[in-house]
């Protein structure tokens, strides 16, 4: 009788669970069941295309199009932008190397008066009268003088750019010379002619020599007078 009770209580126990798992595919039943209705109700009402219209694929199109347009026009920009860059550098750079190489009025004017009264000099002399001589050579050097001289320009010309330092010997002594004028002009100050010594030294090289020396602030240029004056200063 023990065992059959034991045995009477696991069969109700399985017959338990049994309902139980009934009740719970009776459950889902009804939910998966409600899940299919709605979607058969959904599909019979609304119309879900499986492929892309042929107006997708235009608008795709489109959208490309302006995609590469408006790269390309920004591509474009970026280049006008850096033209224009490029092209405000080069206006500046040569803004500056003009007002630092732009001949004075005042000099040609001279330049041609010297050149006027040249030649009624030599017209003068032609016809008995004897032309103006030249100001006295600069007085020599001794050797101290020449020593202490060298030693300065060879300080001042190894301040400036790598041209004027040895890559170019004519160059070099081009600047030697100028900076020679320069220390033997009256007061330290000359003008540009002052400085002309044809063929090797002609209006460019001096030129040259002196805006490289007025970058460096060796040289001090003034033009308030109306008449470009270069004024030595020398390295501290």
């Amino acid at each position: 009788m023990t065992e059959f009770l034991e045995e009477a209580e696991a069969l109700q126990t399985n017959m338990e669970g049994m309902k139980h798992l009934s009740d719970s595919l009776s459950t889902f039943n009804e939910s998966f069941a409600s899940w299919l209705y709605v979607m058969n109700m959904n599909a019979l009402t609304t119309d879900w295309t499986q492929a892309p219209l042929p107006e997708s694929f235009e608008l795709a199109k489109k959208r490309a199009e302006e995609t590469a347009v408006a790269a390309a026009e920004a591509l474009k920009r970026a280049r006008e932008e850096e033209e224009k860059a490029r092209q405000a550098r080069h206006f500046a750079d040569q803004t500056a190397f003009t007002e630092m190489t732009e001949p004075d009025t005042t000099y040609m004017a001279n330049l041609t008066t010297a050149t006027g009264t040249t030649a009624a000099t030599t017209t003068s002399g032609k016809s008995g009268t004897a032309p103006k001589k030249k100001p006295g050579a600069k007085p020599k050097l001794t050797p101290k003088e020449r020593k202490e001289r060298s030693m300065e320009i060879e300080r001042i010309v190894s301040c400036l750019p790598l041209e004027f330092r040895g890559s170019d010997p004519g160059l070099r002594r081009n600047m030697e010379t100028v900076i020679e004028g320069l220390m033997d002009a009256p007061g330290s100050t000359v003008k540009l002619p002052d400085l002309i010594k044809p063929p090797d030294l002609n209006q460019a090289r001096v030129n040259k020599c002196l805006i490289a020396l007025v970058n460096r602030k060796v040289v001090k240029k003034d033009s308030s007078s109306g008449t470009v004056l270069y004024a030595w200063v020398g390295i501290p």
